[in-house]
């Protein structure tokens, strides 16, 4: 039996994909801004959660389960003063044991608040400074760009602003000279948009402060990481390497073919040079506990001061250029996505993404709020749209919701400047250039598109009769993302404009696909 008990305590109940953050300043754009220009709202205190809220918790999290084939599920949530644990079904199809709030997953791109909050140790005590350039600690460090490897600051790569192109996971050995041969290795990465100017995902842009962190410290990532924030936090089974979680209950991953979850044998394989960007393997006690850092004061659960109130402030204050990554952002503050809500309050968010394994963690300060949810199938982005992307969690937990979004159907002169063909770049593994294009066509008042993994790939058929993804606008340049049958999936999308006030990207999942 599961039972809700005050926060000072807690019970238990018994193709590869490309890093992602699951699911804040729209100044590039030249849109009203979200959160920082609406009249704040009257403050309400978070809603005391009953036994009630955490049994529709329950029924929501098993139907998703059974839904979109999800075999095992961690929840923690820290909320109205109440701590709840809980695991979902087993760790594995083909050898199932009970999952549980100590089962180990993948968390994939949430490894960059690590990074990030590393970093702000450093800054707190005045190793490092995060408007400095980022040749005042790797003097030889280059991109495509001489200007942006000059100019590039520390914070613009913990905002993703840095504008070189991001989703590049190259292996280079499990040495501990892997990060360090990474960021020399980025010499061919091209510029998209000026440092500073534009939002984009930029998995580069963290392994470059995770080398950083080493120069700084003297140590190789993870051994800075695991000295300066994991032991202190007490995060027993947080862990970068496979064969340091031998022994623990481990959550497999798992694809979903036909309808069925099946487990996906590759999962435990990770580049070590893009550790400092998604590789940290962890459960959903230990990552409660994290949380609690974070809505803290700086402390470690023993006391020992770890930052000062000002830093953890600052984490989720400043944001960099906004826009979306399956959500309305601000912007970026460092490694925290920046998300507005109705209400005004900060709803600071992560997420990950990695070879079946799909999680999302967030808090909300200003209510005292954190939620993690660790998934075990790729069929737990769905869940995750469901329970973060919509809004509720939020509005069940913390009395909160996503800013509006009411889909409209446009004419078609007003759906004209977004139709067209937009690319994108990634390197892979190998170091090979691959390539994702989309195909935009208006059709019933939204846009529809055609996927493709090639650049000369064809356009939209005159009939569109089977479109891989859509859009429906809500405002200028932002929409619902859409499904193959054109219904709302609940994430949201946005094109970007350029100097000239035309449609110059599409992004989506956080990534710029340039206008062809």
């Amino acid at each position: 039996m599961t039972t809700v008990l005050p926060a000072s305590t807690s019970v238990e109940v018994s193709r590869r994909s490309v890093l992602g953050g699951a699911v804040a300043g729209l100044a590039v754009l030249g849109l009203p801004g979200c959160s920082s220009r609406r009249p704040a709202a009257p403050a309400t205190s978070t809603p005391v959660s009953t036994r009630a809220d955490f049994a529709e918790l329950d029924a929501k999290i098993e139907a998703a389960m059974r839904a979109y084939s999800i075999p095992g599920v961690a929840v923690a949530v820290l909320a109205g003063g109440a701590e709840y644990i809980k695991g979902y079904g087993v760790t594995n199809v083909d050898h199932p044991l009970p999952v549980d709030g100590d089962t180990v997953f993948r968390i994939g791109s949430t490894t960059k608040t690590f990074t990030g909050t590393t970093m702000m140790r450093l800054v707190d005590s005045g190793r490092v400074d995060l408007d400095a350039p980022v040749r005042r600690y790797l003097p030889d460090f280059a991109v495509a760009d001489p200007e942006a490897s000059a100019t590039v600051t520390v914070r613009q790569l913990l905002d993703h602003t840095s504008g070189w192109l991001g989703d590049d996971l190259q292996d280079f050995g499990r040495g501990e000279d892997a990060v360090a041969r990474f960021v020399a290795s980025m010499t061919r990465l091209p510029q998209r948009t000026p440092p500073g100017a534009v939002f984009a995902y930029n998995n580069a842009g963290l392994v470059v402060a995770g080398r950083i962190v080493e120069v700084v410290t003297g140590s190789v990532y993870e051994d800075a990481v695991r000295t300066m924030l994991l032991d202190p936090l007490g995060l027993r089974h947080t862990q970068f390497f496979s064969d340091q979680i031998i022994g623990l209950d481990i959550a497999a991953s798992h694809s979903v073919i036909d309808g069925r979850a099946v487990v996906d044998t590759g999962f435990w394989h990770f580049p070590r040079s893009c550790n400092p960007t998604g590789s940290l393997i962890s459960t959903a006690r230990d990552q409660l506990r994290y949380a609690r850092f974070h809505l803290g004061d700086g402390r470690a659960p023993d006391g020992t001061r770890l930052l000062s109130k000002d830093s953890l402030v600052a984490m989720r204050s400043h944001p960099g250029a906004g826009g979306t990554l399956q959500v309305e952002l601000t912007g970026m503050g460092v490694s925290w996505m920046l998300r507005p809500s109705a209400e005004n309050e900060t709803i600071v968010q992560h997420g990950g993404t990695w070879a079946g394994q799909r999680s999302g963690f967030f808090l909300v300060p200003g209510r005292d709020f954190a939620m993690t949810v660790l998934t075990n199938s790729d069929g737990g982005a769905a869940l995750l749209a469901e329970l973060y992307a919509d809004d509720w969690a939020l509005r069940r937990f913390a009395g909160i919701s996503n800013l509006p979004a009411s889909p409209q159907r446009l004419g078609a002169a007003e759906l004209a400047p977004y139709e067209g063909r937009y690319v994108t770049d990634d390197i892979g593994e190998t170091g090979e250039l691959g390539h994702a294009v989309i195909d935009f066509r208006g059709h019933d008042g939204r846009l529809a598109g055609v996927m493709s993994d090639a650049p000369d790939a064809a356009y939209l058929p005159d009939e569109l009769t089977a479109p891989d993804l859509g859009l429906a606008f809500y405002r200028t340049d932002y929409g619902l993302d859409l499904d193959r049958d054109l219904t709302p999936v609940g994430t949201r999308s946005n094109f970007v404009r350029g100097a000239d006030g035309k449609v110059a990207w599409f992004r989506n999942h956080g990534r710029l696909y340039q206008r062809q």
